[in-house]
């Protein structure tokens, strides 16, 4: 089930989603986006992943995130949990053109962020002006 929100236009917006399927809990993380002239960076909510727990992959203008989240607390009875645990999938169609080669991950503090620089042709640039 989905929780929902309101983002800064007063819009409400889904939160989160948990499916659960014969093979265990498949959920979509939180991601934030924010866009510079120079790149595109994500910043996801990622709590008890490890950097070898994740697949990420760009092809075709698509960023696809695989990971799992292994449970943190064994044998706990849980009165409400809002965690995660196991396999969570995201995918973002981009539509800038990233250059993919310099695309760049890191991992810290359960947060990943993601850095998709824009190709020069695609980023602002300053028309000089020259008087005659």
């Amino acid at each position: 089930m989905a929780e929902t929100m309101v983002n800064k236009e007063q819009q409400p917006v889904e939160v989160s989603t948990v499916e659960r399927t014969r093979s265990g809990q498949v959920y979509s993380p939180r991601f934030d986006i924010v866009e510079t002239d120079n790149e595109l960076i994500l910043f996801g909510d990622l709590p008890g992943v490890s950097a070898e727990s994740l697949d990420i992959q760009y092809e075709n203008n698509v960023l696809t995130i695989y990971g799992k989240v292994e449970p943190r607390h064994e044998n706990l009875n849980f009165l409400y949990g809002e965690y995660g645990i196991g396999d969570f999938y995201r995918q973002f169609t981009i539509g800038e053109t990233i250059d993919s080669s310099k695309i760049s991950a890191e991992l810290h503090n359960g947060v990943l962020t993601l850095h998709l620089p824009k190709t020069d042709a695609v980023k602002p640039r300053r028309i000089e002006i020259k008087t005659v």
